[in-house]
């Protein structure tokens, strides 16, 4: 007999999710300490992804927790504006979405570009594993991104070799257990990683920096009234509007991943939206972290992805995940001091590289090429500048080259003999192919008439418009000379 309201279905959900709650406590826990901020907040975050965007109406049955993408945003933002400050920047950014989805806002990222939203989860990944392959080995990871890359050249050198060790089996651990399939399915490979990787170093007390923590209620920051003066300042009104537009990239971009459609069953966007902002609210008022929905979780364990596809019916299994990892973190949080942060870098590590989609890219290669290149430009403008920056390079180069992918024009000629030239324009006539067609229209002989056709062409913009008038006019003005007797010029159609 099972409690009114929830499906025993959820029930078998809430198992897996339970896997899933092993996994998310060591990436929720890593995110905080890559973003800067105590590893409780990552846990205060995946409490609130849980058990408030739970329970608000919205389409996608994916779980919620710290926002990967925002990690070195956020690392910047606590730099310089001070740890209490990032209340109020979630908060602002909270609201920011809720607003973005009760107008109806939420429904433009479908119109984003697939290889938008794959080279985004590529920057993140890449961004993520350049960040935490310095935490690998015990050291301070340059604040920029380029300098990032650039500081590898001398990590080997600076690296702690005892943690480097811890972080490179951790990573071990996640490679071969997750190719024994049956026990996969079991447990996911970021349990016994994480596990060992703690019980080692606690038994052979080995000297590498671990997880502080301070206890959940002393981790809790609620913004005071002074701290909301900040928000007249341009640099954190513009941290918290890239704090919005981000974090609800990554949730709606990958929310269509776990739409089910035996069902039909498919995200509103605007609803999910709405849900995201007002948990982000919440996180803000208790200091935490900005959530997503997961994209790690994936990348990290197949389980509770899959136990979500398979079996959930309503929302209460990531309900069900929060209270998870609330037990967690009311009774058990002394647990993550005995964790290195060389294990939950090898964990980030592990995930970012599994967030580079290698097998979308070689199928995108042999049929759409381009594509790659949107792909390719946009996860290396992530990783150059931050996510904001690179997801707009990426949409301007995706528009720039469907608007080259359709501007497609064709010039035919057939001659008629003492009836003169046909000449017919056929596409869509757009600047971009302005001086092809041009040419095109100049190579003809001035002492032959000439019939302009545009019926066949089915869009010319303002430029090539005011090209082909321009054009006719100079003909039928060489037409006029009485010294030099030219062909004359006549149009049909018209363009549209």
């Amino acid at each position: 007999m099972t409690c009114p309201g929830v499906h025993k279905a959820d029930l078998l959900s809430s198992l897996l999710v339970f896997f899933g709650f092993l996994v998310a406590v060591p990436l929720c826990a890593g995110v905080a300490v890559a973003s800067g901020v105590p590893a409780e907040l990552g846990l205060v975050t995946g409490i609130v992804g849980g058990l408030v965007a739970g329970l608000l109406p919205g389409g996608s049955l994916r779980v919620s927790g710290p926002a990967v993408g925002l990690t070195l945003l956020v690392c910047e933002a606590v730099q310089a504006y001070g740890l209490r400050t990032l209340g109020v920047l979630v908060l602002g950014a909270g609201l920011v979405q809720f607003a973005l989805g009760a107008l109806r806002l939420g429904r433009w990222f479908r119109a984003v570009s697939v290889a938008v939203a794959q080279g985004m989860l590529a920057g993140i990944g890449l961004v993520l594993v350049a960040g935490q392959v310095y935490a690998l080995g015990d050291a301070t990871a340059p604040g920029s991104g380029p300098g990032r890359l650039a500081g590898l050249v001398s990590l080997p050198g600076r690296a702690d070799p005892v943690a480097l060790s811890v972080g490179g089996a951790t990573m071990v651990v996640l490679l071969l257990w997750g190719r024994w399939r049956r026990g996969a399915r079991l447990v996911p490979a970021a349990v016994p990683a994480i596990a060992l990787a703690a019980g080692v170093t606690w038994a052979f007390d080995l000297e590498v920096r671990r997880v502080q923590v301070q206890g959940l209620w002393d981790a809790v920051r609620v913004p005071e009234a002074a701290d909301f003066g900040r928000l007249t300042e341009v640099g954190v009104i513009g941290t918290v509007v890239a704090f919005a537009l981000i974090a609800s990239a990554e949730s709606l971009f990958g929310a269509a991943a776990v739409d089910r459609p035996r069902d039909g069953r498919r995200t509103e966007h605007d609803r999910e939206l709405m849900a995201q902002g007002a948990g982000n609210a919440v996180c803000g008022v208790l200091g935490a972290l900005p959530m997503t929905s997961l994209i790690l979780r994936s990348a990290a364990g197949r389980a509770p992805s899959r136990g979500v596809r398979a079996v959930a019916r309503t929302r209460a299994s990531r309900v069900l995940h929060g209270v998870w990892l609330l037990l967690f973190a009311a009774f058990l949080p002394g647990v993550l001091g005995a964790v290195p942060v060389a294990a939950l870098a090898g964990l980030l590590v592990h995930a970012g590289c599994r967030l580079v989609p290698v097998r979308e890219v070689r199928t995108l290669w042999r049929a759409h090429r381009g594509e790659v290149l949107v792909l390719g430009v946009t996860a290396v403008a992530i990783v150059v500048g931050n996510l904001f920056e690179g997801v707009l390079v990426g949409l301007a180069l995706a528009v720039a080259k469907t608007a080259w992918e359709i501007s497609h024009v064709h010039v035919e000629t057939e001659d008629r003999g003492d009836d003169g030239i046909v000449v017919r324009v056929v596409g869509h006539a757009t600047f971009l192919r302005l001086p092809k067609l041009l040419d095109a229209l100049d190579a003809l002989p001035y002492d032959r008439k000439v019939r302009l056709e545009l019926a066949g062409l089915r869009h010319a913009d303002h430029a090539c418009a005011a090209a082909l008038e321009g054009w006719a006019a100079a003909r039928e003005r060489r037409a006029e000379l009485p010294e030099e007797p030219q062909g004359e010029v006549a149009t049909s159609s018209s363009t549209s």
